[in-house]
């Protein structure tokens, strides 16, 4: 079996090695190991179910803590790496905490009024396990997204990810945009709570 490494020439005679099949089989396998992707948890295989526990709200704003806490529910149960029971029955307990709710004024008009706004709801959340052991806490985690109002003349009727089929549009603000743009803000924030769970490390 011939096991030389292949060669061609260039226009100059000169001859320039060619990599061979096997080299090329060993480089592709170790470019998929140093990848990192799984669809694998990195959560202890030992937690089978979680307990998401209604989210509290410490901000100005009412109407933000039933879906976020809905967009998370929703993200376990979509996933199915861990199953949502009751509390007496799960193996882990997730709570959490609505801190802040901020909108930033981002672009203006001519007349010096707001026409895009940056908004943030801010959270804290832990988990535990079902003997109390705190597993991961974070002080501040922030959902973001941006949206138009209504003297921009553009449209904000967008929502990212699965927002607008699943999240109940928030209702407790003045406009419609602003209203969307919360929900926005909390399915991203729900997904980032999923993943800080499902992958801790």
């Amino acid at each position: 079996m011939n096991t030389q490494t292949p060669s061609r020439r260039a226009g100059n005679g000169a001859r320039i090695e060619t990599p061979s099949a096997a080299l090329y089989l060993v480089l592709a396998g170790l470019a998929l190991a140093g990848c990192g992707y799984s669809i694998r948890s990195s959560l202890d295989p030992k937690y089978q179910t979680i307990y998401v526990a209604a989210f509290q709200n410490q901000s100005k704003e009412y109407d933000l803590q039933a879906p976020l806490t809905n967009a998370v529910r929703r993200k376990f149960i979509t996933d199915g790496r861990l199953r949502v029971v009751n509390a007496p029955d799960a193996d882990l307990m997730l709570e959490g905490v609505i801190l802040d709710y901020q909108l930033k004024g981002l672009t203006y008009d001519a007349n010096d009024e707001v026409t895009q706004f940056l908004c943030l709801v801010v959270a804290g959340a832990r988990l535990t396990d079902s003997q109390g052991e705190m597993l991961w806490q974070e002080e501040k985690l922030v959902g973001e997204t941006t949206f138009y109002t209504r003297a921009a003349g553009q449209s904000s009727d967008r929502m990212r990810g699965n927002a607008e089929v699943y999240l109940p549009t928030v209702r407790s603000f003045a406009t419609e945009e602003e209203n969307r743009g919360a929900a926005e803000a909390l399915e991203q924030l729900a997904s980032d709570i999923f993943y800080r769970t499902i992958e801790p490390w």
